[in-house]
């Protein structure tokens, strides 16, 4: 195992194996945060494509290779991430580097197939954290179907306390009012974290006032910010249906995860091959043979009556369009897989309901288990999302340890700016802290912050 007076107090050192959309994506927030990233891909044109603003080490061959991951510097390293195409690549490379270099590593498997032995693996291999980025993110539509009015759901302390993002309407007459009259308004124990206006992003104050048309964060337990929603006039059911578009992987675990919900679910899949595996894998599903973009057969299969829509076909273009037709005959739940992001402006600006983005949802895990490796105190970071435009981050901390945070007033606290403390679990007991609160040993505590890169509890002051 890599020296622990070297994580705590040094730059970390870094290998990633494979520079597709998730490596790049994690190499260019790792070196956004100073670590020491070198970069390993089979393909010169792939690693080619790698922008010159990704300031790591490149390097093209075999990352199976030991004289590969050598060259990397695996016997010093820290780290060693494995995302390829290929699961058994990536577990193979993991093994190596245990072997050859004894550092923490990471892997992507996502073959269902492995879904029940990933622990078995993960144990057998020595393997630090294995990542299923289609489970992940089906589990995240899942979350969103239970609750369709939120636009986005990010889960905190186990499910205590979630972040949801919703768009403001005229018919929630919100309009016009602070934060601080919400809250002496409604009374949920909901704390506002974030607010998105355009091309704006605000962590707001008490008198920040609310506008028709803004994107609003609230965290708060599932139980509260049912009451809120519900008190502005928003409707709080799951979905009683989903049709889905594309019979990949995601909508595999996504229709495992509805089941469990008793959500019926309806997927259409053009390749033949793939129905009939759909078709023994899935007893409680109705799946069908034909061209998820034909317009007769959406319609057919009840689009303009279905709660919810998802598409999922590997064509962003696809998902955007389908979801677009959606919106003009159905009141359907809108949800669509988007995997590029050169017009995440333009795509925001179309009003699709939700976007999901799995190479983000990956990486942000990735980074989670990054930072919490490089806890000084004990107060490691649980959970890590990047919310309000990929502008800011949501944090949870356990505090496991003393620090100079603890014992103190929040309104004694010299915080840093933007960084409110939006939410405190204590011994399964959710609340939205007040300046008069103070943070103890054991609380599991959510921050909303424009910093990034906070590792440490102790990083939120100033």
């Amino acid at each position: 195992m890599a020296d622990k007076q070297k994580i705590t107090e040094e730059t970390m050192d870094i290998i990633i194996i494979g520079c597709g959309k998730v490596g790049t994506t994690l190499a260019e927030q790792l070196v956004r945060e100073d670590y020491n990233v070198v970069m390993i891909d089979t393909s010169a044109e792939r690693m080619q494509r790698v922008s010159d603003d990704i300031d790591a080490i490149k390097l093209v061959g075999n990352g199976a290779s030991i004289s590969m991951q050598i060259e990397a510097g695996v016997q010093t390293a820290d780290m060693l991430i494995a995302v390829t195409g290929s699961d058994e690549m990536n577990l193979l490379c993991c093994l190596i580097a245990r072997k050859v270099g004894h550092c923490h590593t990471i892997a992507r498997v996502r073959n269902p197939i492995y879904s029940n032995e990933l622990t078995f693996i993960k144990q057998q291999l020595g393997i630090s954290m294995i990542i299923n980025p289609e489970y992940a993110a089906a589990t995240e539509i899942s979350r969103i179907l239970r609750f369709p009015s939120a636009i986005k759901i990010d889960p905190f302390a186990k499910g205590k306390v979630e972040l949801l993002k919703f768009k403001v309407k005229p018919e929630f007459k919100l309009d016009g009012l602070s934060v601080m009259d919400i809250d002496s308004q409604f009374r949920c124990d909901v704390l506002i974290g974030g607010v998105e206006r355009g091309d704006e992003v605000a962590i707001p104050d008490g008198k920040f006032v609310i506008k028709n048309g803004d994107m609003v964060s609230i965290i708060a337990s599932p139980a509260n910010s049912a009451e809120f929603f519900r008190k502005i006039g928003i409707q709080t059911n799951q979905v009683r249906n989903t049709l889905i578009v594309g019979g990949g992987t995601i909508a595999y675990y996504l229709a495992k995860l509805l089941a469990a919900m008793k959500i019926r679910v309806k997927i259409v899949e053009k390749d033949k091959a793939r129905c009939e595996v759909l078709t023994e894998l899935l007893d409680d599903a109705l799946i069908l043979n034909g061209d998820g973009t034909d317009r007769q057969l959406l319609l057919e299969e009840g689009l303009e009556s279905a709660e919810s829509f998802v598409t999922l076909t590997n064509m962003d273009e696809e998902n955007i369009f389908l979801s677009l037709f959606a919106k003009t005959i159905s009141n359907a739940k809108l949800v669509a897989k988007v995997n590029r992001l050169p017009y995440k402006d333009v795509i925001d600006d179309l009003d699709l309901g939700s976007v999901i983005y799995p190479k983000y949802i990956t990486s942000d895990s990735i980074l989670r288990y990054v930072r919490a490796m490089q806890n000084t105190i004990g107060s490691n970071v649980e959970t890590l999302y990047h919310v309000l435009d990929n502008q800011a981050e949501a944090l949870e901390f356990i505090i496991r340890d003393n620090s100079p945070v603890v014992g103190i007033p929040l309104a004694e606290l010299n915080l840093k700016s933007n960084l409110p403390v939006c939410c405190l679990t204590r011994k399964g007991t959710v609340r939205i802290p007040r300046g008069q609160d103070t943070l103890q040993i054991g609380d599991n505590v959510v921050i909303v912050t424009t910093s990034k890169g906070l590792r440490d509890i102790r990083d939120i002051l100033a």
